[in-house]
């Protein structure tokens, strides 16, 4: 037996078991099985989706610990407080273990219970709100970093009692085509974004003065920066991380991705990685400076785990005298929260294919949003910001994930690196920056859908495409699209109504039709099946074609009598 022959077999013997058919393997007999979708191609998506996701473990570190968690810092100058800097390398490693436990435990949680490929972990922005807002560098912030974790225990469970009434899958629904569309390109260019700066990429882009960015690509020697810490004329273009990213990361994976290699983003992202470890190199991760050394005696360690000590149920529920900053902290982060994950979770389950054009709902979007509201609180009691969907998922999705299996083998990756953290946690950020450009323009495809022709569908839909890069925020271009779409599109019904039907735009019938009135309606199916007294209220019946119609919102009596003919046939009657 061949080798490809026993990967045929073995992917045919996972679909064929329980396994196979509870998370709608190809080949599972399931009657909603997800085409193209193997057991061996699910596992290599989930460690693509977790080496592009990998460096949340590190920055996120980074950011939390520097509000300096629950240390106390007594003197003037906290940076030169050697107690509390010993504390705050603690809280470090705290949020180190902290971030790959709930990111496995969310991440498997979604894959298994949700049945979709999409990965959760603390998120990027709301970790920077959080830290650098909220709490504040040393807590300078509004509110003290016990409170704020109080904050967002307090908005998971808000999260939770939204999607059990059938809000947050109604505002998916909700949103017009256009708008649907758009995020996913403007998440797309999030993510070119992400992987084209420092923080999180090649560095080949930063912040400008004279404009708002600009041509980057330096090394951060303080020789080659001027007084703004920006990059120097002369540096530009010169950073040999940048190029063995561009190169080993970028034109190779795309290049193996041309001729269909699988495990391309994997083979990029370790190809740089394994090149940039050792310390005598100019692409080194490690440099010989107290940080590098400090990250390279951490990465030496290869198998360690520390415990969290300082962060863990660190709440403070007396939250007497921090009223108002609580409930604007509390606020934000729900709005925020809501409409990113939201935006994510949809621009990723229709990447997937998992989307269902008539009622324009993904597969288990339920499930998933209360996976992900109890990951949110869960993640505060280990001390750390607001848990999110990652549109770094976009990378196993590329891969052909197609099934919560994705999600699993991410979660399993992320379970592996609490114990694994020192390698883990040194994948450099120029290792997966160009996987995020790459997955981005693949997520770009989705303009080609939008409705080009009617400027009330293309102007909201490119404002929410611009404005998710330029903001560095998808909650904010969703906002920038809905409010543009209402006003749009308001004031245009009110002209044509006020008018009695004489002032209307001259192409309006190539608008896309839209409608709060959703197939369904507003209350979940869940509720609509304990209302009919439905014992197992929370299983769909895949099988019974009336509880489809019924929950379809468009049982009609041709549909009623159709199935009363199954029904008979079903029963053996005539």
């Amino acid at each position: 037996m061949g080798y490809s022959s026993w990967i045929h077999d073995t992917n045919l013997r996972v679909a064929r078991s329980p396994v196979g058919r509870w998370f709608r393997l190809e080949n599972s007999g399931h009657p909603r099985e997800r085409k193209g979708s193997f057991f061996f191609t699910e596992m290599r998506a989930g460690l693509a989706t977790f080496f592009a996701m990998a460096y949340i473990i590190s920055v996120n570190a980074n950011i939390t610990s520097s509000t300096g968690g629950t240390c106390v810092c007594s003197a003037e100058d906290c940076s030169t407080n050697s107690d509390y800097l010993l504390c705050v390398q603690e809280v470090k490693r705290d949020m180190v273990t902290a971030t790959a436990a709930i990111a496995a435990l969310s991440t498997f949680s979604m894959g298994l219970f949700a049945n979709l490929p999409i990965a959760l972990a603390p998120g990027m922005g709301l970790n920077a709100y959080f830290a650098y807002t909220v709490v504040g560098p040393n807590g300078s912030g509004l509110i003290p970093y016990s409170v704020a974790l109080t904050a967002v225990f307090v908005e998971g469970w808000v999260f939770l009692g939204l999607t059990l009434i059938g809000m947050r899958q109604w505002l998916a629904r909700a949103l017009p085509a256009s708008i649907k569309l758009a995020t996913g390109v403007g998440i797309g260019l999030c993510l070119a974004l992400i992987g084209l700066t420092y923080s999180a990429g090649i560095g080949l882009v930063q912040g400008g003065v004279d404009t708002p960015i600009e041509l980057a690509g330096c090394t951060n020697a303080p020789q080659y920066l001027d007084d703004n810490g920006l990059c120097l004329s002369s540096a530009k273009m010169r950073s040999p991380t940048m190029w063995v990213g561009i190169f080993c990361g970028g034109f190779l994976t795309a290049l193996l991705m041309m001729y269909r290699v699988k495990g391309a983003v994997i083979i990029g992202i370790l190809l740089v990685s394994i090149i940039s470890w050792p310390r005598t190199t100019p692409v080194t991760y490690f440099p010989y400076t107290d940080l590098g050394t400090s990250m390279f005696d951490f990465f030496k360690q290869v198998v360690t785990f520390h415990p969290i000590k300082h962060t863990l149920a660190a709440q403070e529920w007396d939250i007497s005298g921090h009223g108002s900053q609580f409930g604007l902290a509390f606020i934000t982060f729900l709005y925020v929260d809501i409409l990113d994950t939201t935006g994510t979770m949809y621009s990723m389950a229709r990447f997937a294919g998992a989307i269902d054009e008539r009622t324009q709902d993904f597969e288990g979007s339920a499930v998933a949003y209360m996976v992900d509201a109890i990951s949110i609180s869960i993640g505060s009691l280990l001390g750390s910001p607001p848990v999110t969907a990652f549109v770094e998922s976009g990378a196993g999705i590329s891969e052909g994930g197609k099934t919560g299996l994705t999600s699993c083998m991410t979660g399993f990756a992320f379970f592996i690196s609490v114990f694994f953290a020192p390698i883990f946690a040194s994948i450099p950020a120029w290792a997966t920056g160009c996987t995020l450009v790459i997955v981005g323009a693949l997520m770009a495809k989705s303009a080609a859908d939008i409705n080009w022709r009617y400027y009330g569908d293309a102007i909201p839909a490119f404002l929410t495409i611009a404005i998710m890069p330029f903001t560095y925020s998808i909650a904010y271009g969703l906002i920038a699209g809905i409010l543009s779409y209402i006003l749009l599109n308001g004031l245009a019904w009110t002209l044509e109504k006020v008018s009695g039907g004489r002032i209307v735009p001259p192409n309006k019938d190539e608008s896309d039709p839209w409608s709060w009135k959703l197939p369904g309606g507003i209350l979940p199916p869940w509720v609509k099946r304990a209302a009919r007294g439905q014992k197992d209220f929370w299983r769909r019946d895949e099988e019974s074609p009336e509880l489809q119609l019924e929950e379809s919102g468009s049982f009609n009596s041709s549909q009623q009598e159709r199935v009363a003919i199954e029904k008979g046939h079903k029963s053996g009657n005539p």
